[in-house]
């Protein structure tokens, strides 16, 4: 069943589904009348539809039922940092498939690539885009929202409002802080979760944050900065799930 995701809540029971969402299902997917899609509102409420009639190039859809949302009852801030080559396309779509509210691409010291201006535009709206991708194939309730990239200290400053602040790093417990990290968790609480670059937190990173984050361990293997990340949502998307 196909998704889309709209601005505006039913009128009179229908949708009118317009733009490039219209085009793709009535050009690309190639929908007819009777055939049913998930329509997601901005507001959160979640409808099946059944497509009822083509008008210009519009499609209009009508309302059969309102169904559940699919979102965690955890909101999940990922601050990734930037990593080579396309990794960080891969880490929002399988980030977005598992839950992540919102993502935050950091330039942080040891970060191999170093983005300028323009490239730092034209990167997030990529990644707006294979948000969106993501979120519909994976049947969000949402899109996630993909900053505009940020420094450490303003990825922190940022996330100084949430409830919890994890970063997997070398954790003196091992992996007892993790577990008990995760315990401590609570339904409807904000998470916020640092992933490191290739080379690693740079010492004065750490120091900034120490006393505000909670450092855990993803094991005893080492792991790339996108498996990191993908490790990490999947963890608290088990958890969260679990409340």
């Amino acid at each position: 069943m196909q998704q889309v995701f709209v601005n505006e809540l039913p009128l009179e029971g229908k949708f009118n589904i317009t733009g490039q969402d219209a085009h793709h299902l009535t050009k690309v997917v190639r929908l007819r009348p009777g055939e049913r899609i998930r329509v997601s509102v901005a507001d959160g409420s979640n409808y099946i539809c059944e497509v009822s009639d083509f008008v210009d190039k519009d499609l209009v859809a009508t309302v059969v039922e309102e169904v559940p949302s699919t979102e965690l009852p955890n909101k999940i801030y990922l601050f990734q940092a930037i990593p080579k080559g396309d990794r960080m396309e891969t880490i929002i779509e399988k980030c977005v498939e598992l839950g992540a509210f919102e993502i935050i691409p950091v330039e942080m010291k040891n970060c191999i690539v170093k983005l300028d201006d323009k490239k730092k535009k034209s990167k997030v709206e990529r990644y707006q885009a294979i948000a969106k991708s993501a979120a519909e194939q994976s049947k969000r309730s949402i899109i996630p929202q993909i900053h505009p990239v940020m420094t450490f200290k303003e990825a922190f400053e940022y996330a100084k409002s949430l409830d919890v602040l994890l970063l997997p790093y070398e954790s003196k417990n091992g992996m007892q802080d993790t577990f008990d990290a995760l315990k401590e968790l609570e339904k409807g609480q904000s998470i916020g979760v640092f992933i490191g670059p290739e080379g690693g937190f740079a010492p004065s990173e750490i120091e900034m944050v120490d006393g505000h984050m909670k450092l855990i361990s993803l094991g005893h293997r080492i792991l790339r900065t996108d498996t990191a990340a993908i490790c990490s949502l999947a963890m608290l998307m088990l958890k969260c799930e679990e409340m």
